[in-house]
This record gives C-alpha cells, structure tokens and sequence, in this order.
C-alpha cells in the first residue's frame, strides 16, 4: 500500500513539472493572435538556401525610338495664289532673297529671271521653277520657298449687280449663288452677257455664261468660282 501511494506521488509531480514547462502566447489586446512575417524567399539565381526559388516578374518597359528612324514629313500641298506673301532664298546669295508678294496675274517678280508663275504651285514646285531658272546664271543654286502668309480666297462681282464688291470663298460656291449673294441685278443688267473672269497659269480666260441657262434645267455655266474669279455683269 505504502508502495503504491509512493509511486502516485511520483506520477502526480512528474506530470505537475511537465504542464509547468508549456508556455501560452496571449494577445495584448485579446484579439487573436498575429503571426510573425515570414521570411522573404529568396529571387532566383540569389544562391541562398531555404524553400524553392521564387520567379522575379519581369516588368514591361515602353520600347526606346530608334534614332535611326526617321519621323514622317508633313508635306504643305498648299498651292499658292494671288496676295499670299513668299520669302525666297538663294543659299549664300542676299540679293535674292527677298520677301514677295503673287500678284494679281499670278506671278513674282525675281531678279535675273524677270517674271515666274508662282499661281497653283506648291511652295516646293515654284523653288524648283526657280532654281531651273537661275542654272543660266549661277552654278547649282540652292533654292528654298516659304510661304509667310496664306491670304483667304475671294472673288469679284462688278458691273450693273446691286452689291457689287469683294466677297470671301469659305466654301463652294456656284456664279448663281454669288449673283444672289450681290443682290441680284439692276435694271440695266444684261443678264444674257454675263462673263467669268480666271487666271490660270498666269493667263486670262474668259468664259461668257447666259444668266438664263443658269436656271435651265441643265444648269450651263454654273460654274463653281475659284480664288481670284472676277463676275461682270454688263
């Protein structure tokens, strides 16, 4: 019996000994517990030891522009009329440089080669004309146009018309629509002899238009008015 009562003593502070050795974690606020950040793995290739290599994402970049690329020219297809003012220079040549300004019959005036058509040529084209024109005189010149200002496109109607005067071209615009926009004739026009005036190329063209074909069903002569036309109304 003593022996007994021996041996459960024993058991009782053998188990009392081994509770006392676990430790509980409480959390301060109560809350539950947080665990600890784990370790970062390491990226692939770092040569350390501990869990399988993580893949690094690569991240995309905007490709550089090659400065061998060259970026596309925006070419002018203005092509120039009457009152819009140029400069035109002649490479290491100041005498012809000059600013100038197409007149009415279409032209420019330079030195050495007199009068050029710049009237519906593109500042490039008339840069051309003008340095075939100066080979006679001067060895490879280097010819460049720029247009300094673009005057706004109108046309004329004089003559027996009740508002005659210079009118803007913003849009299309037909020999009927311009008479009304005039105000019509007076009671001495003659409207069977009305004339279109237009430069082209440097060269006057007349065209006679019948005010009653206009209003025919066929619409004869009804032109649509370009930059500088001129309408008479005898």
């Amino acid at each position: 019996m003593n022996a007994r009562w021996a041996v459960a003593c024993l058991l009782t502070i053998l188990f009392a000994a081994g509770c006392s050795n676990k430790q509980t974690v409480k959390p301060d606020n109560g809350s539950a517990p947080t665990a600890s950040a784990a370790p970062v793995a390491p990226l692939q290739g770092a040569g350390e030891a501990g869990g399988p290599p993580v893949k690094k994402t690569p991240v995309a970049e905007a490709p550089a522009r090659s400065a061998s690329v060259p970026l596309p020219a925006v070419v002018s297809q203005y092509k120039l009329g009457p009152e819009d003012v140029i400069r035109v220079s002649v490479w290491e040549n100041k005498e012809l440089t000059l600013d100038l300004v197409v007149r009415p019959d279409g032209k420019v005036s330079m030195p050495l080669i007199q009068d050029v058509v710049a009237e519906g040529q593109t500042a490039a084209e008339l840069a051309d004309t003008i340095r075939k024109g100066l080979l006679n005189y001067i060895k490879e010149p280097q010819v460049s146009v720029i247009v300094l200002q673009v005057n706004a496109p109108k046309y004329f109607v004089m003559g027996n018309i009740v508002k005659p005067g210079t009118y803007p071209l913003r849009s299309d615009t037909s020999i009927l629509q311009a008479l009304s926009l005039a105000g019509g004739f007076t009671q001495f026009a003659s409207p069977r002899g009305i004339k279109l005036i237009r430069n082209t190329a440097g060269k006057q063209e007349v065209r006679k238009i019948n005010y009653y074909n206009l209003i025919d069903e066929d619409g004869t002569g009804n032109y649509l008015l370009r930059s500088g036309d001129t309408v008479v109304v005898p």
